[in-house]
């Protein structure tokens, strides 16, 4: 039995300071532009060369951190960076945002891989940190960080690349979730969990600027571990019932389209739901959690966080829910767990303005997006030294682009330096 109650004390979204309308880049790829409702996505974030997984990660966090009083910023023990667009084989992100988030230096700082998973592989590491007692207080800040940095030389178009199949759903974003005794925005409940994992290859990073992939077994494999983590967690918690045990539903999300198919098969097949109970079930407890995804894309790591963060700003709390999560990381392995939330966990959503900071974010024309695509290039993985003027590229995209919090201004023998804009 726990002994006291563990879980998510604060949570934030990031979503950049650029972004493009998905219809526009389909018609620009001379693409179906209604494809974009198909998807549900109807913008997605473009890191600028500016910005990267250092940036977007600690411009997630800093709202979380400043918000706490010092003697509880210093409580945080543990600090998890989780990616798949990490800067070095070997030096971890998480020493890049310890430093600018002004933590303490009695503190764990590591980082772990393992594709869109890896967020919720740190925050169950995190949760049974703090479960375990070990430095009774203490608070685990992790943080899932994620960039699709697509890199087109100058003499290729971009359609013909691997990942251009990828192009109009893979966003970038930060999610920041602090873990501790006092969880305010969602109590996780112990030992309810199911896990399912096996070696596939759906996508992947053969590259440090490509990705690559077959859609179709990226889809197979995600609705098959949707299905078998589901079936584990009920293993452990015999009572549970896909419709009937969960208020809410956060998935991972590549697109909000293959979320609703996912839910749709797991209605038909543990349910025997009919088509239209299917459809008012997935507006009633799925659509809320898709908001953000359909204005950042794929957030990768961060992308179930994104939706549960979504979930709990537009969702009905005036009574305790509880919100059912499946975590999907290609390769492949995932994690269905769960959670309670309350009014206090809306309340500290909507305090923060994530939707506000999404739609306050400059939307680049075509030329300025394949522009920044080209200029990617230079601060590609491995660049040894790189000079950047943020304001004087923002104005160079022809567009009004402001550089938001946390940006990167050089590199120098591939040490990154950061300055915060005003």
């Amino acid at each position: 039995m726990e002994t006291i109650p563990v879980g998510i004390e604060a949570l934030n979204i990031f979503g950049g300071s650029a972004c493009i309308d998905v219809p526009e880049l389909l018609a620009h790829r001379g693409l179906d532009a209604l494809k974009s409702e198909e998807l549900m996505v109807h913008q997605k974030t473009v890191a600028l060369p500016f910005e990267d997984p250092v940036t977007f990660g600690v411009n997630a966090a800093k709202p979380l951190v400043d918000a706490l009083p010092e003697a509880e910023r210093d409580r945080i023990e543990m600090l998890v960076t989780c990616t798949e667009s990490g800067v070095d084989f070997g030096k971890s992100l998480s020493s890049y945002l310890h430093h600018h988030l002004g933590l303490n230096r009695n503190c764990r700082l590591f980082e772990v891989k393992n594709a869109c998973y890896a967020g919720t592989a740190g925050l169950q590491l995190a949760v049974d940190f703090v479960r375990s007692g070990t430095s009774p207080g203490a608070k685990a800040l992790v943080v899932a960080t994620d960039v699709s940095r697509y890199a087109v030389p100058e003499d290729t178009d971009a359609i013909t690349m691997d990942w251009a199949f990828m192009e109009p759903t893979s966003g970038a974003g930060a999610a920041a979730v602090l873990v501790g005794d006092d969880p305010r925005v969602l109590h996780l409940d112990p030992g309810a969990y199911g896990t399912y994992g096996y070696e596939v290859m759906d996508t992947c990073r053969p590259t440090p600027a490509g990705e690559a992939g077959d859609a179709d077994l990226g889809l197979m494999s995600y609705l098959d571990c949707c299905e078998q983590t589901f079936l584990d967690y009920r293993r452990r918690v015999p009572q549970a019932h896909y419709r009937d045990s969960f208020d809410y539903l956060s998935f991972h999300t590549p697109f909000g389209g293959m979320v609703k198919g996912a839910h749709r098969t797991m209605m038909r097949k543990l349910t025997q739901a009919k088509r239209a109970d299917i459809e008012a079930d997935f507006q009633q407890r799925v659509v809320p959690g898709l908001r953000y995804a359909r204005y950042t894309g794929n957030m990768m790591g961060g992308s179930v966080f994104a939706s549960l963060a979504a979930t709990l700003a537009h969702g009905d709390f005036e009574q305790p829910r509880r919100i059912g999560c499946f975590s999907y990381g290609s390769g492949c392995c995932s994690e269905f767990y769960s959670g309670v939330a309350t009014t206090r966990s809306r309340q500290a959503l909507l305090d923060l303005d994530v939707e506000e900071t999404l739609g306050a974010r400059s939307v680049l024309p075509m030329e300025a997006y394949d522009q920044v695509l080209r200029d990617s290039t230079a601060v590609a993985f491995g660049t040894r030294n790189v000079e950047l003027d943020p304001d004087r590229y923002a104005k160079e995209l022809g567009t009004e682009v402001a550089p938001a919090g946390l940006v990167l201004e050089r590199i120098s023998e591939f040490h990154r330096a950061y300055r915060w804009t005003a």
